[in-house]
């Protein structure tokens, strides 16, 4: 089981995640070139993509799926509030709703999907495994709540959004309104907000975490390291960042 980025950030995000034969990707906001000159950087063509999971309807996460799942005929998994995004850009046959919170299988992958606060139509998060080992993903979510931290427990690895540093965020050139967008409970993490988050835990199996989601103008990877690192008593350099301009490495669970 492995997983890897193609970019993290406010101009697009596609997460890879692979587990025997099956291959996913998570959201696509990259262009169509753009996200397959970065799939065949990492080793992976789009034709041999099963499906696109899609956590919400924002352009960074969205506004690439339709172009890559027409090309090349891949189906897209999303809840009922994100597909409407979708009705008329793709046929119907490869349109697949994500029924709630139910868990379900795809290929070698099981998935469990999970609501969180953000604001969007019907955003979900995605657990992504092969039944035994598991790949926490959250990012664009204003606050933690209990149904987070249940879902997030006891992962072998995770990918958390660490968006801004609050101080970064109300000294920076933002206006206003999205400063309070952004700091609020529907907005995004910042860098404290995910270390309490990580500090709450079951973290007895993690063997990866990955920053992600970082602000360009409000955060610096530093600054995400370090509030994770003292979490968990490790360097700072053992957190890893994912960015805007390649994601981030393959990284495997054993």
């Amino acid at each position: 089981m492995r997983f890897s980025s193609l970019g993290s950030g406010s101009a697009g995000n596609a997460l890879l995640f692979e587990v025997g034969r099956t291959r996913l990707m998570l959201d696509c906001g990259l262009g169509l070139a753009e996200c397959c000159q970065r799939l065949a950087d990492k080793g992976w063509q789009a034709d041999q993509l099963d499906a696109i999971l899609v956590t919400h309807e924002h352009g960074d996460h969205i506004g690439g799926v339709a172009r890559l799942a027409r090309k090349f005929n891949v189906p897209v998994y999303a809840s009922a509030g994100t597909l409407v995004f979708l009705e008329d850009r793709l046929p119907p046959g490869l349109l697949q709703e994500v029924a709630g919170e139910l868990p379900f299988a795809l290929g070698d992958t099981w998935i469990e999907p999970y609501s969180v606060p953000h604001d969007a139509r019907q955003p979900l998060q995605f657990v992504l495994g092969d039944g035994v080992r598991r790949l926490g993903v959250l990012t664009d979510v204003g606050r933690s709540t209990p149904h987070i931290e249940a879902m997030l427990s006891a992962c072998d690895a995770l990918v958390l959004e660490c968006n801004h540093d609050a101080g970064l965020l109300q000294q920076g050139p933002y206006p206003a309104s999205l400063k309070r967008r952004v700091a609020g409970p529907f907005g995004h993490l910042d860098n404290q907000a995910a270390a309490v988050l990580l500090a709450s835990l079951d973290v007895t199996r993690l063997q990866h975490v990955v920053a992600a989601h970082l602000s360009l103008q409000n955060n610096r990877p530093e600054l995400a390291q370090s509030a994770l690192a003292g979490v968990l008593g490790c360097a700072s350099d053992w957190i890893g960042v994912a960015t805007q301009s390649a994601g981030f490495d393959w990284r495997s669970v054993a």
